[in-house]
């Protein structure tokens, strides 16, 4: 007989109060764990049906804790018609041993919290320790996080925004402002980027979407996180940057088509944190983090978000 299996809705996992910290060591821990052979995770499967629809799934597990995570995901750009979010996903939770279901999870906040995870991982490496001054690209679910995350780590007091829904920008602007920062909703990408410390860029991807960012536009000493696959990024001005870290090169030698020219990138996430792959050199460098998604991030904020749930006794029990 299957146990009880506990269910975490998006207000569970917010009661739980996890901070950025928290999910950054997390993330360290399982990449340090996958060097060691004790965590593995599978390149990402990819469907993408001729309408526009993008659905995704991926895998990680780890002997200690001994969990695997699935996670299955869907974005379609029709759904805000529908009043629904663009991304829905769901998470589910086994033990790594028996195979026993432990968990079923809200996928989206463990992507939003996951995602910002990865790239506070990497910007604790590559962004200027004093940036102060961050600049959001697309003001979504990804932007709220991130801007809560980079908060956590770095002395922000001013960001530029740039977004093309009106309702969502403005949104955006007022939860930094009540978080006291200076906001200055901007009327082009250019002006945006151009004197931030931090970028970060989630714009929607659509088969609509045509390029519009330059990484000529990014100052000296300028970080960037790429969560939205470099789409909104042109090719021919990724030589600009220094340096370009990926998530996974392991994960992007598998998939058909690459994040960024291979020939520019200088190592993954997982050869940061482990010394592997060299951080910062220089207050010069302009840096770029492209990342498609990394199963081990959310196999690590899932655990998390279990391990502290079952302590406090949050979510709901289902099952027989």
């Amino acid at each position: 007989m299957f146990p009880l299996i506990r269910y975490l809705s998006q207000s569970s996992l917010q009661n739980l109060q996890l901070t950025t910290q928290d999910v950054i060591a997390s993330i360290e821990y399982l990449l340090f764990a996958k060097i060691q052979q004790q965590a593995w995770d599978a390149p990402k499967a990819v469907i993408t049906p001729p309408d526009g629809r993008y659905m995704m799934a991926t895998l990680a597990a780890a002997d200690d804790p001994p969990f695997l995570a699935v996670k299955a995901l869907v974005l379609n750009p029709d759904n805000p018609k529908h009043g629904l979010e663009s991304i829905n996903s769901l998470v589910t939770l086994l033990d790594s041993r028996s195979g026993l279901p432990l968990a079923i999870i809200d996928g989206n906040w463990i992507t939003a919290v996951r995602t910002a995870g990865l790239s506070a991982v990497a910007a604790k490496r590559l962004a200027l320790p004093d940036a102060s001054i961050a600049a959001f690209i697309g003001c979504g679910v990804q932007a709220h996080s991130h801007l809560r995350a980079l908060a956590e780590i770095f002395p922000l007091k001013q960001i530029y925004v740039f977004g093309r829904g009106t309702a969502s920008r403005d949104a955006f602007c007022r939860s930094a402002e009540k978080m006291g920062m200076l906001v200055i909703a901007t009327q082009t990408a250019q002006e945006a980027i151009q004197d931030a410390d931090l970028i970060v860029t989630s714009v929607t991807l659509s088969p609509q979407l045509v390029p519009f960012l330059n990484a000529h536009w990014l100052k000296p000493g300028a970080f960037v996180t790429m969560t939205d696959l470099a789409a909104p990024w042109l090719a021919e001005s990724m030589p600009a940057l220094d340096r370009i870290i990926v998530d996974d090169q392991e994960q992007e030698a598998s998939m058909p088509k690459p994040l960024v020219d291979p020939a520019l990138v200088r190592g993954d996430l997982t050869g940061l944190v482990t010394g592997n792959a060299e951080s910062r050199q220089s207050a010069e460098e302009r840096i770029a983090f492209v990342f498609r998604g990394l199963a081990v991030g959310d196999l690590a904020v899932t655990g998390l978000a279990y391990r502290r749930a079952c302590e406090r006794s949050e979510g709901i029990m289902i099952g027989s």
